[in-house]
């Protein structure tokens, strides 16, 4: 059955990027020699991301000057863009500019997945929304070991013991990838202890 899925990077303190919006403390930690990303990736269908993400991308790849860059990240996979602001879209790339309402551009993003799931893509906020809704089923944290002591947090948000349940956990270089089960106690429960999608035992 398809998922909706949170799949992030974050610091062992719950930040996704740190008090300038930069990664670059990411980029310094050794991810071995198999990124799982591509693995996870080759089940998504859709994608969302919020405005922030977005230009992060646009700076981080320059996917306008090279447009290129986006496909061979994402490929034509349909995505969706949160925001209230006018952002200029990459050429030729399949992208939704959105607002309001997590709940309609989910039941949009599920049917374009054809089956796939759907990833979001951060950040932390939007995943937020799409967790107020019940609308989140799974998160995948690769957590380097980084403290960064303040930035964007991972997921603001209040989820107990009770929504999440532990169903994988492995080793990729020196990260270290966590996949917890989002529901209630019962369906949470009946989840099975495995591996991240594509990731190897180190």
């Amino acid at each position: 059955m398809a998922k909706t899925q949170y799949y992030t990077a974050t610091s062992i303190d719950g930040y996704i990027a740190d008090e300038n919006n930069s990664l670059e403390w990411l980029f310094d930690v050794d991810g071995g020699y198999e990124n799982p990303f591509g693995g996870f990736f080759a089940g998504v269908g859709a994608f969302a991301m919020g405005s922030t993400t977005y230009q992060w991308v646009l700076q981080n790849d320059d996917v306008m000057n090279r447009p290129q860059n986006w496909h061979d990240l994402y490929g034509d996979v349909p995505c969706w863009v949160f925001t209230n602001r006018e952002l200029p879209l990459v050429p030729d790339a399949n992208i939704f500019m959105v607002s309001g309402d997590v709940q309609r551009v989910a039941e949009a993003m599920l049917v374009a997945a054809k089956g796939k799931n759907v990833w979001l893509a951060g950040g932390g906020h939007l995943v937020g929304q799409f967790a107020d809704r019940g609308l989140l089923d799974e998160i995948i944290l690769g957590i380097a070991p980084v403290v960064l002591g303040q930035g964007a947090q991972l997921l603001p948000r209040h989820l107990t013991a009770r929504q999440l349940a532990l169903t994988g956990v492995a080793q990729v270089g020196r990260f270290a990838y966590l996949t917890y089960a989002v529901g209630s106690e019962p369906a949470a429960g009946r989840a099975a202890v495995r591996e991240p999608a594509g990731a190897a035992r180190a």
